[in-house]
């Protein structure tokens, strides 16, 4: 398979990744010793190699480290997103939260373990004022999988400022069965985890996509 650019500029990109999830605070959120964190993430070092090249344009990120709720739950990871200083945040209880779900079309095609890389992320800057439900549709259509609240969590954590300099987005791959779409968007100067109505087209939002997901291979 052809490689995103180079495996030295992956590796690097993979190591800084790993040292702005220490720098967050994601060890201690998870419960565990920095050196026990660091080598739950070792494993996907191996699946570089396996990283599609970059289609479109330079506005895709090619991949991102994804840490599942199972490590560290959703509502301690929102604070650890930030924006020129500024913290997330949500007004979502943490038991909401946790209702919503990977869809049915998402859930088959999730890794297994406490950690995997999710590839060829787009925010949508193309869906943006489309509804959701209009967006899903141009995902699907593209064979590109809607993100995952982890999933939007992680690609803000890693690259908070695409969310002033290109679009905020819906992430329509967690559902908990009633009208309401997850999204990340800015609020007060600060990355904002809230939801909008699968029927509303907003001016602000798109609706992000990866092109694929890679776990660490099983020993």
């Amino acid at each position: 398979m052809t490689l995103s650019g180079s495996m030295d500029e992956n590796a690097q990109e993979f190591e800084r990744q790993v040292e702005t999830l220490v720098a967050r605070g994601y060890p201690a959120a998870a419960g565990v010793s920095e050196r026990t964190f660091r080598k739950r993430l070792v494993p996907l070092a191996a699946q570089l190699e396996r990283l599609p090249a970059r289609k479109g344009t330079a506005d895709r990120v090619p991949f991102v480290i994804v840490v599942g709720s199972a490590l560290v739950p959703r509502a301690a990871a929102v604070p650890l997103m930030a924006l020129r200083g500024k913290p997330g945040f949500t007004d979502m209880p943490a038991e909401d939260l946790d209702r919503f779900a990977p869809t049915e079309r998402v859930s088959p095609v999730l890794p297994s373990g406490p950690a995997y890389l999710a590839t060829d992320l787009d925010t949508g800057v193309d869906t943006v004022n489309v509804t959701p439900e209009d967006a899903l549709k141009t995902i699907v259509r593209r064979r590109r999988s809607p993100l995952t609240i982890e999933e939007g969590i992680a690609l803000v954590t890693q690259y908070p400022e695409l969310l002033k300099t290109k679009n905020c987005f819906s992430i329509l791959g967690s559902r908990c069965g009633d009208r309401r779409v997850p999204a990340l968007w800015v609020s007060k100067g600060q990355p904002r985890l809230g939801w909008c109505w699968a029927a509303n087209p907003h001016t602000w939002l798109g609706s992000a996509s990866c092109g694929g997901r890679l776990g660490a291979m099983p020993a």
